[in-house]
């Protein structure tokens, strides 16, 4: 009886723990007991899986013959498969399609399989013509986010921003999506995403120019590391004005390398100009765009116009001069003035996390896959940060940003200060940082002399 009681003991503290470690170390549980469940049941159930979702063909011929020789009937034969591969966050099979079948059918049917292999998520990834990959996440890889680890490693100008919800991290490409628009509502995690987007710039040689036209509130505590700030419609107006000047100047430096001789390299943008002449790129931030765009007189829209008609050149001729954009906003249409729908085709890159109603999500993804702007609606409230990302390819994903709190990004800022570019057409703008007081030490208190 005692020997039982120490057993039952054991078991539940055994129990205990593993409770305790999927909470607290969810990579460690599946390493140690999910991987190993999972993958005996794909082994053991593959087959009658792939036949019950209906991703199996009929046998052979030859398989046919053997069969009715041996007095038996030929089953279906599913694709052939890898053996599962242990990844951070689940595992991954890869598959050789059968004659017929194409990976749509694999993806109508991925819900089906998480829950017949008991996955939290089953993503299907085309590698080659006739062949596929399945990814088995483990657990909700969203529930916490944590920073990428150091080792990662990037190229310039492209920064891992955010964890998908297959286990890959989100890495924002400049140089392949070079202008992006971020909408969310108030709370929703947009101003995160703007945070990790600016710290991971400012530890790069980036010229970072803010347009904030909420008298800076939002961008202001990044003041120490960006090379312009705007606060007001009409300094943004001569801050557009200034911008549209140097890419000019910069097509010009290339225009003169094309013409610098037979021996010459050509090129089309600054990336193939040597790197001693090569100008440092420039990322334009736009927060709360709206704002930006507000007319309340006809003056006001004269201004307006006048902007988005900058902004659109830049963003259709600012990728070759090194010059990029980062549109933020509640919301975004074309109520915002003439143009705004033809600004708004030029930002190829798209995040868009919760929002207030269906037409801001229909916004920023419908014209790129009406799927991806209904899941942007049922992004819950509880989870700030979550956000459906898309490009112009019509792919997209659901990612989620890891919290960054404002005193550390801010702190980022002033620990690069010292890699702001020099841009003298710039200077203007350059934001008045503060600088710290010295804290007056206390003099001690003199004794009236007594005698």
């Amino acid at each position: 009886m005692a020997d039982a009681l120490r057993i039952l003991l054991l078991a539940l503290l055994v129990a205990a723990g593993l409770v305790a470690v999927r909470r607290r170390l969810p990579v460690l549980f599946w390493w140690l007991v999910g991987y190993p469940a999972v993958t005996l049941r794909v082994l053991t159930t593959y087959r009658a899986t792939m036949d019950a979702c209906g991703l199996t063909v009929p046998a052979s011929a030859m398989r046919r013959a053997t069969a009715r020789m041996l007095g038996r009937q030929a089953a279906p034969v599913p694709p052939r498969r890898s053996l599962p591969l242990p990844t951070g966050s689940g595992l991954v099979m890869r598959l050789r399609m059968a004659a017929g079948q194409a990976p749509e059918d694999f993806t109508a049917s991925a819900d089906r399989l998480r829950h017949a292999w008991g996955a939290h998520a089953v993503h299907v990834r085309p590698t080659k013509p006739g062949r596929l990959e399945l990814r088995l996440v483990g657990w909700d890889v969203l529930a916490d986010v944590r920073p990428t680890r150091r080792w990662l490693r990037t190229e310039p100008l492209t920064l891992p921003l955010a964890l998908r919800e297959d286990g890959h991290w989100h890495v924002r490409d400049f140089r392949t999506v070079p202008h992006e628009l971020i909408l969310g509502a108030t709370q929703s995690g947009k101003s995160v995403y703007l945070r990790n987007l600016l710290c991971g710039l400012a530890r790069q040689p980036v010229a970072l120019v803010g347009i904030d036209c909420k008298w800076g509130v939002e961008l202001a505590p990044f003041a120490h590391r960006l090379s312009a700030l705007a606060d007001t419609p009409d300094r943004a107006n001569d801050l557009l004005d200034v911008l549209v000047d140097e890419m000019e100047a910069r097509f010009r430096l290339i225009g003169m390398r094309g013409g610098a001789g037979l021996d010459a390299v050509l090129t089309s943008d600054v990336w193939g100009l040597p790197v001693k002449t090569r100008p440092v790129p420039v990322v334009v931030v736009v927060d709360e765009v709206a704002e930006l765009f507000l007319a309340a007189s006809k003056d006001d829209e004269k201004r307006r116009d006048a902007m988005v008609t900058k902004l659109i050149r830049l963003a259709q001729l600012g990728r070759a001069a090194g010059i990029y954009l980062e549109v933020c906003g509640q919301r975004f249409g074309a109520e915002l003035g003439k143009g705004a729908t033809m600004l708004r085709a030029q930002l190829t890159g798209r995040v868009c996390h919760r929002v207030n109603d269906e037409t801001s999500a229909n916004m920023a993804l419908g014209d790129i896959a009406p799927e991806a702007a209904l899941a942007a609606t049922r992004i819950p409230a509880e989870r700030p940060g979550v956000a459906v990302v898309g490009d112009s390819s019509g792919g997209w994903s659901r990612f989620r940003s890891p919290h960054l709190t404002l005193e550390d990004a801010a702190a980022v800022c002033r620990d690069t200060s010292g890699l702001i570019p020099v841009l003298p057409r710039l200077d203007t703008f350059r934001p008045a940082v503060p600088q710290p007081s010295a804290v007056p030490v206390a003099q001690p208190a003199t004794r009236p002399v007594t005698g």
